[in-house]
């Protein structure tokens, strides 16, 4: 959920703004919001050494700055840097109490980290990345990516019926959502409701989501001619 592809609304010439945010922390290096957009300035041009730096001194200047930590979540994630990225999301909902986003990158990160070597261990990180999905929702009943990724945690303990319902939460908040169709599609196939799920799979389709060879396979059986 947590990305570090930021800048994409910079202005056309981004070294220009780039410049003018560096002369105005010249003048008022205290400023952590202003930090915080070179930061996010930066990172919109790949160049995340020093947006990782002004992200650190935004944090410095501004504590309870929680976007700030979530970015520097984005960029452990760009490494493989999982428990960065666990330890930063994490440092943003202590920064603001009900940051939905740091409890969604949070149960993220543990839905990452589950590797088939310990069952026990498995549970445990899909129960607690749950946890603070739902957490994420209480503080932002719009958060349709924390509906689908709770579906997703619910399909990976076999809870099938439970994921549908997520997801079905997720397209209620943004129906067009791809994401949640192609969870949708997977989660009736399962259950046997072979129409629906063919209808969410062509759904996903349009909407641009690439949806695996291996659904569309099982699914090709039961379209009607």
């Amino acid at each position: 959920m947590t990305n570090a592809d930021q800048g994409k609304n910079l202005p056309k010439d981004a070294d220009e703004y780039i410049a003018k945010l560096k002369a105005a922390l010249v003048h008022n290096d205290e400023c952590g919001t202003t930090h915080y957009n070179l930061a996010v300035a930066l990172m919109g041009k790949q160049e995340f050494v020093e947006a990782e730096k002004a992200l650190h001194d935004a944090i410095d200047r501004s504590p309870t700055l929680a976007e700030a930590y979530v970015l520097l979540g984005g960029i452990c994630l760009q490494r493989k840097d999982f428990e960065g990225c666990y330890r930063f999301n994490q440092s943003a909902t202590k920064a603001r109490a009900g940051f939905a986003e740091g409890y969604g990158n949070m149960a993220f990160v543990l839905l990452q980290l589950i590797d088939g070597k310990d069952s026990k261990e498995d549970e445990e990180k899909m129960d607690k990345a749950i946890k603070n999905l739902k957490k994420a929702i209480i503080h932002n009943k719009n958060f349709v990516q924390a509906f689908a990724t709770l579906g997703t945690a619910y399909f990976m303990k076999g809870l099938v019926k439970e994921g549908i319902k997520a997801n079905l939460e997720a397209i209620k908040v943004q129906p067009e959502f791809p994401v949640a169709h192609n969870n949708l599609a997977v989660g009736y196939l399962e259950t046997g409701e072979f129409d629906k799920a063919i209808a969410h799979c062509d759904k996903a389709e349009k909407l641009g989501f690439q949806v695996v060879q291996k659904l569309k396979d099982e699914l090709a059986p039961h379209r009607k001619a």
